[in-house]
């Protein structure tokens, strides 16, 4: 004899373990790691301050 199952639990793991991996699909395909994220942050950075460096301040300060 087999062993008794609800069913309602099991459809409910069932469907986390295909949005599971429905998330994993996406996130491959549409994501950018930690270090991609962090090296498009220090380039904008360095950008703003290679712009501010050139920028010419006149006497009142704008």
């Amino acid at each position: 004899m087999g062993e008794i199952v609800n069913l309602r639990r099991a459809r409910k793991i069932a469907k986390r373990r295909e949005d599971a991996a429905r998330a994993a699909e996406n996130r491959f395909a549409h994501g950018r790691t930690k270090n991609e994220r962090a090296l498009e942050e220090a380039r904008a950075e360095k950008s703003r301050r290679e712009l501010d460096a050139h920028r010419l301040e006149t006497e009142d300060g704008r």
